[in-house]
């Protein structure tokens, strides 16, 4: 059975669970949860014989050998215990619930996983089947879970531009399902790319990648893909820790960044006040390594993977527009940035791309250095892949085919010999042009944010966009501006 038939396997049961109330969202962690336990069980056995600290009254066998009401109350009693182990077995478990109330179904579940013996499935067909799961999860959009779930074609473009090297190091502070590392592990995999000796492979499992993500389930989803992938062991330790990054400087510096923190203007807390009602405070974080303080979570994702970076880390970056236009915090954020890293590429995006409605981004790719008394940055390229572009997500999703273009403006294999396409004169509807270091910093604001295509939608009604993607261009761009409404009136509260 190939990937795609378990995974309309897998998938379909969802459907009959959804009757009961049971979300993708809840039925992914179940499965989590199983082929977790299953794995386990499997490592457990000849010829792999690991210890797995998993105690033998809350194993695979312990649940298989239930039915009924029986096998209800001890998989409630399995998901606790297991929660308190650590390790990457704790992490997992991390304040797991059992959200199928049927035990028959529970059951159905389980011999389902039982089926496969996932081991000797290969690791390309499990993340497969996994990458697969956590993509339709992403498409129920009102439980939210698009939101930590980043486009694959672009993760991928955003890899081959960096190209990663074997014996490095790679972070992303907000992770989410993992999407960024397992790009980079396939990416360094590639034997069209390396070819890995025995060193490397080891530091590629167990000394790579580190991350944080503070949502239990999307923290344990995120373990889980990797796992699959051959990243990491089931007895090991945790590589992504569930503290909020931007609280401090951990102290850790890694060769490469790739991250696409959560969007949203601000951070806040709750928290009861002396009339024991709810209220939300902005978070502010007082860290000495930022070069301004603000609330916007934005802007100090993008101080702290800065601070992330060695002297010679490099970063790939997904930011919303208000990064390269705000004013205040946001113009001393992106001066220094420019002063004391190389900013040199900066891809413009479309909307349409991203499984939340009407967010309009950028991609930042900066490289890090010592302090110098001169700007690091001497030129930012734009490649422009917004201006009469048109993507939804099920008739036109975005294809890594679509960003071929801009990874061959970007010249990955060596970045100092590009050559623009844009030209005033003779090519005025160029998508690659650069901008000097003085141009932009003389810029109100020293904004970023520019554009130089004509929007032939709007100069060309006998060349309008089919009508389905009209209207979702005009509902994008009725998102975008609620959401800047909304962190107008955020800053006015």
């Amino acid at each position: 059975m190939n990937a795609a038939s378990i995974v309309s396997k897998v998938w379909s049961f969802c459907n009959t669970l959804r009757d009961d109330g049971v979300g993708y969202g809840d039925y992914l962690e179940q499965l989590t949860y199983l082929i977790f336990l299953k794995m386990a069980d499997e490592y457990s056995r000849p010829p792999y014989g690991k210890k797995v600290g998993i105690p033998p009254e809350y194993n695979w066998q312990s649940l298989k050998s239930r039915r009924g009401a029986e096998l209800e109350v001890h998989y409630v009693t399995l998901l606790r215990e297991l929660g308190n182990k650590k390790g990457m077995l704790g992490q997992i478990f991390t304040k797991a619930q059992n959200k199928i109330q049927d035990p028959a179904k529970l059951s159905r579940l389980i011999d389902m996983v039982d089926e496969n013996d996932w081991m000797t499935t290969g690791v390309d067909v499990k993340g497969e089947i996994y990458e697969g799961l956590l993509e339709k999860n992403a498409e129920d959009t009102k439980s939210g879970a698009g939101q930590y779930f980043t486009p694959r074609a672009l993760i991928r473009a955003m890899v081959e531009c960096v190209r990663p090297e074997p014996g490095k190091t790679i972070a992303d502070p907000a992770c989410g399902t993992g999407g960024f590392f397992l790009a980079a592990y396939d990416f360094l995999t590639d034997e069209k790319n390396y070819r890995l000796d025995t060193k490397q492979k080891k530091f590629l499992k167990h000394e790579t990648f580190a991350g944080n993500e503070i949502v239990a389930g999307t923290r344990r989803l995120c373990l889980m893909n990797m796992f699959l992938h051959n990243i990491g062991e089931i007895d090991g330790e945790s590589m992504v820790s569930s503290n909020d990054a931007l609280v401090s400087d951990s102290g850790a510096r890694y060769d490469y960044v790739l991250a696409n923190p959560p969007f949203g203007k601000k951070s806040s807390m709750s928290f009861t006040n002396e009339e024991g009602e709810q209220e939300r405070d902005d978070l502010t974080y007082n860290r000495q390594d930022f070069w301004a303080t603000t609330s916007n979570k934005q802007l100090n994702f993008v101080q702290h993977i800065r601070t992330m970076l060695k002297t010679t880390g490099r970063a790939a970056v997904v930011v919303p527009d208000n990064v390269l236009f705000e004013g205040g915090a946001g113009e001393t954020v992106r001066k220094k940035l420019l002063e004391t890293t190389d900013l040199h590429t900066i891809l413009r995006l479309p909307t349409g791309i991203f499984y939340a409605n009407g967010v309009k981004a950028n991609v930042l790719f900066f490289d890090n250095h010592p302090a110098s008394p001169k700007p690091w940055t001497r030129e930012v390229w734009y490649y422009d892949y917004r201006t009469n572009i048109h993507h939804t997500q099920k008739k036109k999703p975005l294809r890594f085919e679509d960003l071929q273009d801009f990874i061959a403006c970007y010249n990955p294999q060596n970045r100092h010999r590009r050559k623009e396409t844009w030209d005033e004169q003779k090519n005025p509807e160029g998508r690659w042009r650069k901008l000097t270091y003085e141009q932009i910093i003389s810029r109100d604001k020293t904004s970023l944010d520019i554009f130089w295509l004509k929007d032939k939608s709007l100069a060309d009604l006998d060349n309008l966009p089919e009508p389905d993607e009209l209207a979702g261009e005009i509902i994008d761009n009725l998102e975008a501006g609620l959401n800047s409404f909304r962190e107008v009136a955020a800053g006015l509260s």
